[in-house]
């Protein structure tokens, strides 16, 4: 019997078993969370200087069913990718060869969350996310696979109408039909709302001629649906005509659609990324995707919901990485002692090792908080999951390469495909540099809200807010905090006490933080961008420090295997983080010596008014 036939068996037979599963795991799911349907806002409410710890204490778990419905899943997607992936071929060709696209259609991995009754596998963010960890080991189809259902279809998925999910989801479940998501043009990026692409509608409003370009396109040469944003007319409320953006499912069947040659890129080199461009290609009204003019928030509920995967498809490539450069580190000898006993050479391990965990436990917090019924926000943890990973996985497959030495720069291995795949990851699916801003920003103005009577009787000079802020800055790190994370009552296991302990310092400050910023920029918050950027790193490494203390706590309370090393992998993590965030806090108190942000942008203005770098060669003489 041939693999794929093998693979069609277990595929089918996962599908009886989860669709009898399935109900059953719903129905005790809401049954458990019933109570407890809200906005989740763990996340925001840290800007105010508190611990929802109801909202990632205890760690999220699966049931037994679930696991063996995973567990079901990943045995045939592992051994597809261990013996049908060629990567090495992938990458040189440019190229997802048509044999291997057909292995993961017959996997159902093009269906992954689109539900049953449409002909997917119907799965949970979490079982998504376990699944991603497998699919990341080669980024060309990691990339081809997220283009197509974490964002190509999404929109779908989200938005759409029944008739919608009846006429399109099916095709898209199997692979028939292949997604992708168009917003990016020449002259808009991470400025979404910038973007010049129309769709003019028809006289007898029937339709909507759509006119213009998207570049960087992922699966773009090969979807044969897109998500496309455009520019349309809207009549406001108040006879007002203006533009606003628009969400349009569109078929290549439509014609007027073309576009070009694959970029040739440095890494992900088998997904197919090019430019599209649409002339007068006529759109049905019944295509549009959400509601004329609210294209921009399908953009953002489309980008917020996939982030969070980026956690567990890092930490799954990490790992994948520590298990090669172990091997050649406990058997390269230099000095007549093998490379892992040599102290520089642990210590890059433990970095790598501590970041897959970190990844790994935001990711599938994150994962288990979406997975609550109705619609919880987790659109600043998706970000800061993204955020973390993306830079953990590059710094930690840089240190992999450096253990390898010369023989991690030759392309005869893997490890500088990883690296050069891995590059993108701080770029796509919103850059770092506008996710921090997101993440801070929303923060921020989600406690201006709350804290705005307060901030306004202190600009009044009302004494008893004055000395109820003196007295928490006087109060200082002698100030007794206690969220009763500890203690006769506490979520924590006695092992992480410290680490815990450590976390509610450092949010109580960070309160205390987000008050006298407010107070001091208000509005003018949104230009001062170092500033947020702080806010936002500190913010990112309080939920990696509640993750790992969360799921640690689990891990030694059910006795998982090697618990332990969990446990000194979180309490490792949170001193550093601990250290860092105080760091922070301080550079973000008015006239800090540390804080360096005005010696940045002079620095920076300087260089930019000339155009390059503007010191004289050392060599120069002026005698």
């Amino acid at each position: 019997m041939s693999a794929s036939a093998v693979l069609r068996g277990a595929l089918a037979r996962l599908r009886l078993s989860a669709g009898q599963r399935l109900q059953v795991r719903l129905t005790d799911h809401r049954l458990s969370f019933s109570s407890q349907c809200r906005a989740w806002a763990y996340a925001k409410d840290m800007f105010l200087g508190k611990i929802n710890q109801h909202e990632v204490f205890p760690y999220p778990e699966v049931s037994k069913e679930e696991l063996e419905e995973i567990n079901q899943l990943v045995a045939p997607v592992e051994r597809f990718f261990n013996e049908d992936v060629d990567s090495k071929n992938i990458d040189l060709d440019a190229k997802i060869p048509t044999e291997t696209m057909k292995g993961l259609k017959e996997l159902g991995l093009f269906g992954q969350q689109i539900p049953e009754e449409y002909g997917g596998l119907g799965l949970s963010n979490t079982m998504y996310a376990r699944l991603g960890e497998i699919t990341s080991l080669d980024g060309s189809i990691a990339v081809t696979l997220a283009a197509h259902q974490a964002i190509g279809l999404k929109g779908i998925l989200i938005v759409g109408n029944d008739e919608q999910k009846a006429k399109y989801l099916p095709k898209l479940a199997t692979g028939e039909h292949v997604a992708a998501f168009c917003l990016t043009e020449p002259g808009s990026g991470s400025d979404a709302a910038s973007i010049q692409t129309r769709a003019k509608l028809s006289e007898d409003g029937q339709h909507y001629f759509l006119n213009g370009s998207k570049i960087w396109i992922s699966n773009g040469g090969i979807a044969d649906i897109f998500t496309v944003f455009a520019r349309t007319e809207v009549v406001d409320e108040d006879g007002t005509t203006k533009d606003k953006i628009t969400a349009f499912v569109v078929e290549r069947t439509f014609g007027g659609i073309t576009n070009g040659k694959p970029e040739d890129k440095l890494g992900i080199r088998g997904s197919n990324t090019c430019e599209l461009h649409f002339e007068n290609t006529k759109v049905p009204v019944e295509n549009v995707l959400g509601e004329v003019g609210g294209g921009f928030k399908v953009a953002m509920k489309i980008l917020n919901s996939g982030r969070f995967s980026m956690g567990s498809a890092s930490a799954g490539m990490i790992k994948k990485l520590i298990e090669l450069t172990a091997a050649f580190a406990d058997t390269r000898k230099q000095f007549d002692r093998k490379l892992s006993e040599f102290g520089l050479i642990q210590e890059k391990f433990a970095l790598m090792a501590t970041q897959a965990y970190v990844m790994e436990s935001m990711a599938y917090l994150t994962a288990g908080m979406m997975d609550r019924p109705g619609e919880p926000d987790c659109s600043l943890e998706a970000a800061m999951v993204k955020v973390f990973s993306s830079e953990g996985a590059w710094t930690s497959i840089s240190e992999a390469l450096q253990i390898l030495g010369g023989l991690g720069y030759m392309k005869d291995y893997p490890y500088e495909r990883y690296l050069r795949d891995c590059r993108i990851l701080q770029i796509f699916e919103g850059t770092n540099e506008i996710l921090r801003m997101y993440v801070g920003l929303t923060g921020l103005q989600h406690a201006g809200k709350i804290l705005t009577g307060k901030i306004k009787e202190m600009k009044k000079g009302n004494i008893g807010v004055v000395l109820e802020i003196l007295g928490k800055k006087l109060g200082g790190p002698f100030t007794k905090v206690d969220y009763g994370l500890t203690g006769k009552n506490g979520v924590v296991h006695p092992s992480l006490e410290a680490s815990a302990k450590k976390m509610e310092e450092n949010v109580h400050f960070f309160g205390s933080i987000v008050e006298n910023v407010l107070y001091r920029y208000g509005k003018t918050i949104v230009e001062e961008q170092l500033v947020v950027k702080k806010v936002a790193d500190i913010l990112i490494n309080l939920y990696a420090m509640t993750a790992v203390i969360s799921r640690a706590s689990r891990s030694i309370s059910i006795g998982l295997r090697n618990h332990d090393h969990e446990i000194l992998l979180a309490n490792t993590f949170c001193s550093e983080a601990y250290f860092q965030n105080n760091y922070l806090l301080m550079k973000l108190q008015k006239n800090s010596p540390e804080n360096l942000d005005d010696n940045i942008k002079k620095i920076a203005q300087e260089v930019l008014d000339k155009r390059e770098y503007i010191c004289s060669h050392p060599l120069d003489r002026t005698f």
